[in-house]
């Protein structure tokens, strides 16, 4: 049987970095010592009152129906969030709730490209960002990155063309944990200005920035950004589903249409439950920033000494690149043969883009005793690699 071209687009081409994941998940399941490190999942634990309020309205019956856009209890409270975060006042009408920041991208990107349009976004990118974008039959131009990873403003005024309908980006970004300063967003808002784009921040880890939020054009161009944002990191609510996006109410509105025919509305007692992680939100955001602040620390400090290495330290966030070219092998490569020898599981760099395909991404964001495991694997594992010593199949 034949299947659509469409099928090709959407597996993307950072499939096989996850290869490594499900075979350790796999082994974990089975009782296996593995350490996984791959996906950005914390070890914390969801709020109390959100997994009690959850529980009250699921035993109340709150089991039917919502809106597509979600119920306005939960609009005005991610209004309200995104108002003191970004300092731009909205309706709750400019808000649509959504099963997670990946869905919001998938709608945001259906609602203003096209085929034949041109998507521009920062090498390194989440690795279903291009078949994300690219689903709706807009060609996806990746701008490179500098060598800290920050974003080559030169490079992406090189990349806009008459066919460019909007600029995406993360901050902090996942998996080099950049966070875009103003005098960056100022570069990209003008050249919003100039060749009417688009703007799309992906902000799922603003929560765990310094001080709880990073800098936005939100409230100085309401009329062409879109905002990102979730509970699934900032809260340990990874599998709530919980995402939104907010934009202007033309745009909500003809998200709201493709909502209808994609999920039809969310959970109600999720919502509910949303909307009393956003009433904790500054407690659950420090704890959260808090826990990974720690965790990076007592990362960076258990890599020190390991030959043929190097950790980029990232600026916010639950990730870390570790540069392994010092080892004579790609990002892939690496995980690999770590996994085989030491039963860690890392994420293949090359999954983000060309500029870190010979890297390895890894989560930090976990108990002290795994990391500090971690670390002791991640040394032999390499000592052996110096020293020439074979590696444990």
């Amino acid at each position: 049987m034949k299947y659509s071209s469409l099928v090709h687009r959407i597996s993307g081409d950072g499939a096989d970095a996850w290869r490594t994941h499900y075979e350790a998940s796999a082994a974990r399941d089975r009782g296996e010592d593995v350490i996984i490190l791959s996906v950005g999942d914390p070890d914390l634990a969801t709020p109390t009152p959100v997994v009690e309020r959850a529980i009250e309205r699921i035993r109340g019956g709150d089991t039917h129906y919502t809106p597509a856009s979600g119920r306005h209890a939960v609009r005005e409270a991610i209004a309200a969030a995104h108002s003191r975060r970004t300092g731009q006042v909205i309706d709750p009408e400019n808000v649509i709730y959504l099963s997670g920041a990946q869905n919001a991208l998938f709608v945001a990107s259906m609602c203003v490209a096209g085929p034949g349009d041109e998507v521009i976004t920062f090498d390194p990118m989440y690795p279903t960002y291009p078949a994300t974008l690219e689903v709706s039959g807009a060609r996806l131009i990746r701008a490179p990155s500098t060598g800290g990873f920050r974003p080559d403003l030169n490079a992406l005024r090189a990349c806009v063309t008459p066919r460019t309908r909007a600029i995406v980006w993360a901050t902090p970004n996942n998996p080099s944990g950049v966070v875009f300063h103003e005098a960056e967003l100022e570069v990209i808002a003008g050249l919003a200005r100039q060749h009417d784009l688009w703007l799309i921040s992906d902000e799922v880890y603003a929560g765990l920035a310094p001080g709880g939020r990073v800098p936005s054009l939100a409230a100085r161009l309401s009329e062409r950004v879109i905002t990102l944002g979730s509970l699934s990191k900032s809260h340990a609510m990874t599998g709530w589903r919980a995402g939104w996006l907010v934009g202007p109410h033309e745009m909500v509105r003809h998200a709201e249409a493709l909502v209808m025919c994609m999920l039809f509305g969310l959970p109600g007692f999720i919502q509910e439950a949303a909307i009393t992680a956003l009433e904790v939100a500054d407690e659950a955001e420090r704890r959260t920033r808090e826990y990974c602040d720690q965790r990076r620390r007592r990362f960076v400090t258990g890599l020190e000494g390991i030959p043929l290495v190097r950790p980029v330290v990232p600026e916010a966030g639950m990730f870390m690149l570790l540069d392994v070219r010092g080892t004579g092998m790609t990002g892939y490569e690496f995980m690999r043969a770590l996994y085989r020898a030491e039963r860690v599981s890392v994420m293949d760099g090359a999954a983000f883009g060309r500029e870190t395909a010979s890297f390895v991404r890894i989560c930090f964001a976990t108990d002290e005793e795994t990391i500090d495991r971690a670390c002791a694997r991640l040394r032999r594992f390499c000592e052996r690699l110096g020293t020439g010593s074979p590696l444990r199949a």
